[in-house]
């Protein structure tokens, strides 16, 4: 099987990395502590499961935005993704 159409470069790695870290972690969290759905900002309820890929789902955003507005290097957006990502799992 050929990838090489992916672009796997050594960034692409870490950021899979990054996100299976999480998972493996959120997974372990939900082993050792049980936690029970709660209700947010949004007036839904969420686990810390469904914070996550909210995380996730918003930080892609982020990104995008950040390369349209600004261009490379994304560090600056990837900030602004640890903020957004901490006030979700604080308020949502």
């Amino acid at each position: 099987m050929n990838l090489s159409w992916m672009a796997w470069t050594s960034g692409t790695a870490i950021f899979f990395l990054c996100i299976l870290a999480g998972l493996i972690i959120m997974t372990i969290w939900a082993i050792k502590a049980p936690q029970a759905p709660r209700v947010g900002i949004l007036r839904i309820e969420t686990t810390p499961g469904d914070r996550f890929f909210l995380s996730l789902l918003g930080s892609a955003f982020i990104c995008l935005a950040w390369l349209g507005m600004f261009g490379t290097p994304i560090i600056g957006g990837l900030v602004v993704c640890v903020f957004y990502a901490l006030a979700v799992f604080r308020w949502v």
